[in-house]
């Protein structure tokens, strides 16, 4: 164009070859060269703003609730019991294996429903078992080796007599005691054993009145004051005498002025006789010495075995009213081996 700026006639040629798009040629470039046709560029996209669309309101569709599983309770299991520590010692569990206990019921069918035993009285424990270590101590010097060489010398039908004799004597002071608490029947079989073993036992040695089925009952003072009403009373300790409480101790001096043997004036003759009963007493207990070596606490077993045993001598033939046949034979025979009213020493003013 610039080139045929000069010739109006090229130029008017120039530009109808553009419009017509084909390559303009002037007298000096010969034949026109080839070009290459321009690629057209892409047109740039406008960006167009979106248009915001209303969201179409939608019914959320119901939900079923769902129902959560119930957990099944699990039944409470209780826990095992822990069997208590068994604290009885070995002669406690032989006499349990031999006659039961209260609550899995007696071996013997014969048996009472036992008495309610109360609870031991023993407000002076501290003295009681100074004195009980007093009491062992002469028992294990003294008495004991007296009992052992007892047995082992003087036969058993001797022995037997020696028993039956003091047993005897203390016939007179049951019957009396039988009659104070209200048991005539009792009382007229006592002072029948009395007047019986007196005369055909030769004094009491031999025993026909056990052959004619008199029962062997022994009362005394102490039980008859029980009966009275004093049902519960301290636990006392007597040096040398032994388990007592103080209502069995004021007993001792109800029973004395009846007591036989302490009407011998004759020191030389009561002395010796009252030696002999001691004696003859501990050889009766020799028995009992093995169920005592296995206790852990000695005082303990024997102050709650004799508070039971007197508890029921005192109320547990009220327990059958007075039809003691229903009794077994052991807990009929009642002679109760401790030491008895007889042997306590005559003081000067009981007139020996």
């Amino acid at each position: 164009m610039k080139e045929a700026g000069d010739d109006a006639a090229k130029a008017r040629a120039c530009v109808k070859a553009s419009i017509d798009g084909q390559p303009v040629t002037t007298p000096e470039q010969g034949t026109p060269a080839a070009t290459t046709p321009a690629t057209p560029e892409p047109a740039t996209p406008v960006p167009t703003e979106p248009v915001p669309s209303e969201p179409v309101p939608t019914e959320p569709a119901p939900t079923t609730p769902v129902e959560q599983p119930t957990p099944e309770p699990h039944p409470q299991t209780e826990p095992t019991p822990v069997p208590p520590s068994d604290e009885r010692t070995d002669a406690e569990r032989d006499y349990d294996a031999l006659y039961g206990t209260p609550d899995e019921g007696y071996a013997d069918p014969n048996l009472p429903t036992p008495a309610t035993m109360p609870t031991v009285y023993d407000p002076w424990e501290k003295y009681n078992r100074k004195m009980h270590r007093f009491n062992n101590a002469v028992d294990r010097g003294v008495a004991r080796p007296l009992a052992r060489g007892y047995v082992k010398v003087v036969p058993r039908p001797f022995r037997l007599g020696i028993s039956n004799f003091f047993n005897n004597l203390g016939q007179p002071v049951s019957a009396v005691n039988a009659l104070l608490q209200g048991k005539p029947k009792q009382a007229g079989q006592s002072l029948g054993r009395f007047l019986l073993n007196t005369t055909l036992g030769i004094g009491g040695i031999f025993d026909p009145a056990s052959d004619a089925k008199l029962p062997n009952r022994g009362e005394d003072f102490g039980q008859t004051l029980g009966v009275w009403g004093w049902k519960s009373s301290r636990y006392f300790e007597l040096p040398l005498f032994g388990p007592r409480t103080v209502r069995d101790t004021l007993g001792l001096f109800g029973d004395a002025p009846l007591s036989p043997l302490r009407q011998v004036e004759a020191d030389r003759v009561r002395i010796p006789l009252q030696g002999l009963q001691l004696v003859d007493v501990r050889s009766q207990l020799l028995a009992t010495d093995s169920f005592r070596e296995g206790a852990e606490d000695d005082y303990t077993l024997v102050r709650d075995a004799w508070m039971q045993r007197r508890d029921y001598q005192i109320q547990g033939d009220r327990m059958n009213g007075d039809d003691t046949d229903t009794l077994p034979d052991y807990l009929q025979d009642d002679s109760n081996p401790q030491v008895p009213v007889d042997a306590l020493p005559v003081m000067p003013a009981d007139g020996g």
